[in-house]
């Protein structure tokens, strides 16, 4: 079953993850990297988890590979989410598409795509490459 089966919830954009949805609605994925240590990190917030230092977005190129996933076939619609290890560094869970889900394998090179939710708002999924 495809994505587009699935109805996806409307995100709640607040002030430190509004860039964050602004540049979905236009195609891009971005994260946040800390001005101090240069550590990048998702989920997007103001300080940095790791020093708590100010941080700053940085665009992805959305590539990485699967680092974890589970599918859930008991839903109504079936659906696979995963933690995608980005190249950009930091690992995000998002949900795996347009693909066979037995396919998938740990370690499976994923690009991003994005998914409109319910109110119209371009999501941020993974699915695999090539």
């Amino acid at each position: 079953m495809m994505t587009n089966d699935r109805k996806i919830a409307a995100p709640t954009a607040n002030v430190e993850t509004l860039a964050y949805w602004d540049a979905a609605a236009a195609g891009k994925l971005l994260v946040k990297k800390c001005r101090a240590c240069g550590e990048p990190h998702f989920y997007p917030r103001a300080l940095c988890p790791f020093c708590f230092g100010e941080t700053e977005w940085l665009e992805t190129n959305g590539e990485g590979e699967i680092y974890s996933f589970s599918v859930m076939r008991r839903a109504p619609v079936p659906y696979a989410i995963a933690f995608v290890k980005l190249d950009a560094g930091p690992i995000m869970m998002s949900n795996i598409v347009d693909c066979d889900f037995d396919s998938l394998r740990i370690g499976r090179r994923v690009h991003v795509v994005f998914k409109p939710a319910e109110n119209g708002q371009n999501v941020p999924m993974f699915a695999p490459a090539g």
